[in-house]
């Protein structure tokens, strides 16, 4: 423990548990209301879309975070705009129009990696941007990870109102005037900052699993959208934070580790939230299948009663119940008498 305490005062270690934290919180808040639209498969393909941008702004203007923000954004917004061109106007379906964009612009992403990685002096690691490198955050990827953080809070706070409605009732939102569409447009938006900004954390494959299991996590915990994005901004703060602390005491890789830890969080969730996990909803029925039963024998006892023949052996005997229950469903019977 004390080792661990040493390696969290260093100055790396630092800026990773803030870069991790901030990206926690980023992606619980923001993948409540992606989970919510069914915008799970979308988030995705953006997450693995952006890499051809950040291949054209290496080109362009060399190592450089805002150059990698800046053409990771513009690929993200050209996805989400080919994405809903098909949908719209080609008779194909939109699961398939989303996996035949992302896919083509993931693969000119990844060549386009491997071809520049080949010319002397030039570090690109394809795996970095895949898996992520948070031990490895500048303080570049800090500033850029702050400002996309505040940003993405900050917007969805202004707009609450109109995401709520739009998510949950398009139609009425649209006879109120709100532009259902271009707030789709500006969640994409926000979409793209958050895929971008967990770069160097998480990298752009398990992006998505930290934009998507807290917040289906917080709704298996609660109804109330507020609560809801709260708690996906706890789950996800917590599970970068372990995730970051077991791939340091583990010694592996910090992303994946981010990853499974919030996985653990919705497996406990499936298994003890108060009204959807399975422990409670089988608790649940035990108790009202004993109620049944208990019901079943007071009406029995009732019966007999009505016909003077009520002893716990014949009650027993015609309701099937043990002679404890059958005990208890006629003093019930004879104190209602």
């Amino acid at each position: 423990m004390s080792e661990l305490l040493e390696i969290l005062q260093q100055e790396w270690a630092i800026r990773a548990l803030i870069a991790s934290s901030l990206v926690g919180v980023m992606c619980g808040v923001l993948g409540s209301f992606i989970v919510l639209r069914n915008m799970s498969l979308v988030g995705d393909a953006l997450a693995h879309a952006i890499l051809p941008g950040v291949v054209f702004a290496f080109v362009i203007v060399g190592y450089s975070a805002l150059g990698f923000f800046t053409g990771a954004v513009i690929a993200g917004l050209l996805t989400a705009l080919g994405i809903t061109w098909i949908q719209h106007n080609v008779g194909t379906k939109n699961d398939a129009a989303i996996g035949i964009v992302f896919t083509a612009m993931f693969s000119i992403g990844v060549m386009g990696i491997s071809y520049i990685s080949r010319n002397e002096g030039v570090h690109l690691d394809l795996k970095d941007f895949l898996f992520g490198n948070v031990l490895g955050v500048a303080n570049s990827d800090l500033y850029l990870t702050t400002g996309v953080t505040i940003y993405v809070v900050i917007s969805v706070i202004v707009f609450y109102r109109y995401l709520f409605v739009s998510t949950f009732q398009p139609v009425i939102a649209e006879t109120m005037g709100i532009p259902v569409q271009l707030i789709h447009y500006f969640l994409m938006l926000l979409l793209s900052f958050a895929v971008v900004a967990s770069l160097q954390t998480v990298g752009v494959i398990l992006v998505v699993a930290m934009l998507i299991t807290p917040a289906s996590t917080a709704l298996l915990l609660s109804k109330r959208l507020p609560t809801v994005i709260i708690l996906s901004a706890i789950i996800g703060l917590f599970s970068a934070v372990l995730g970051l602390v077991f791939a340091i005491v583990l010694e592996t890789t910090p992303g994946p580790a981010m990853a499974v830890t919030a996985t653990l969080f919705y497996a406990l969730a499936v298994f003890f939230a108060p009204e959807k996990g399975l422990v409670f909803r089988q608790l649940r029925k035990r108790q009202l299948k004993a109620r049944i039963k208990l019901e079943d024998g007071l009406k029995q006892a009732y019966r007999l009663e009505q016909q003077g023949s009520l002893t716990i052996e014949s009650l027993a005997e015609n309701s099937g119940l043990p002679p404890v229950a059958c005990k208890r469903s006629s003093s019930c019977c004879a104190r209602r008498d």
